[in-house]
């Protein structure tokens, strides 16, 4: 294995290259490092060359100094490619890491260079309807960033704010610096199912059954407008069912790759 750095989109991206045979590109999910997917990482590479970022403002990676988009992420995965000179290969994506992929071949974009197969691990990228609480909290959140910004407020309360944020949204939104923030809210506020039938690719959905951050029916979802799609599910499993089912998942994913 060697590790490396690169810059991309002005930033300077850590990433690992292991293995040898067909290009294998990981894309990692929000808020994880390459350690995350080193079990992953090192059965694949028993078949495949393969490379794993980790993503702006996570391990070792440059955080951004303003939010990013899905744009700015597949941006990012299309001049690491053009660094590698890599003309053909496969890509995994885990959650966020999905969603890059959506974006980067969703939008039947000229590229330079070849996608022969996709791998999505309970990946994002659909929206859903908020219940009647979640708008119920959106207002009250809103009429609380009201109060917060007050002159009054600041003067009073100068960490009133940031006191705020700490007690509403998801562990990753709580968990991230502000500009992560920002970059975290553009990201999931962008419903890509659109995109999904121009993915032309062979593509594998690999689930999580008990998935809480992007539920199995997204994956049936995605199965339905992928063209040449297939699901398998993974009983009582997480969103990281790769670390739960890591045998199964070697297997699965040799036999897609090398079938």
């Amino acid at each position: 294995m060697t590790e490396n750095f690169c810059k991309l989109i002005g930033l300077k991206i850590h990433y690992i290259k292991q293995g040898k045979g067909a290009p294998l590109l990981i894309l990692a999910g929000w808020g994880t490092t390459i350690a995350t997917y080193q079990n992953l990482i090192d059965d694949i590479s028993e078949f495949a060359t393969v490379y794993c970022l980790e993503m702006p403002g996570c391990g070792s990676s440059d955080e951004p100094t303003k939010a990013l988009t899905s744009e700015d992420y597949a941006k990012l995965v299309e001049e690491f490619i053009a660094k590698q000179k890599i003309k053909q290969l496969n890509l995994f994506g885990h959650s966020n890491g999905g969603r890059t992929i959506i974006k980067l071949l969703g939008q039947n974009k000229k590229l330079n260079f070849e996608v022969n197969k996709i791998i999505l691990a309970g990946c994002a990228g659909i929206v859903h309807e908020k219940s009647r609480k979640d708008k119920a909290k959106t207002k009250l959140v809103k009429a609380g960033k009201k109060v917060v910004n007050s002159k009054l407020a600041k003067k009073l309360a100068p960490k009133l704010e940031e006191k705020l944020k700490q007690h509403i949204g998801s562990d990753d939104y709580r968990a991230a610096t502000p500009v992560m923030r920002e970059t975290l809210v553009n990201l999931v506020n962008e419903d890509l199912r659109d995109l999904l039938p121009n993915i032309k690719q062979p593509t594998l959905l690999l689930w999580g059954e008990n998935d809480e951050a992007t539920p199995i029916s997204d994956g049936e979802l995605m199965e339905e407008l992928i063209p040449d799609a297939g699901l398998v599910m993974f009983p009582y499993s997480s969103h990281f069912a790769f670390l739960e089912n890591r045998a199964r998942f070697r297997e699965i994913i040799k036999t897609f790759l090398t079938q």
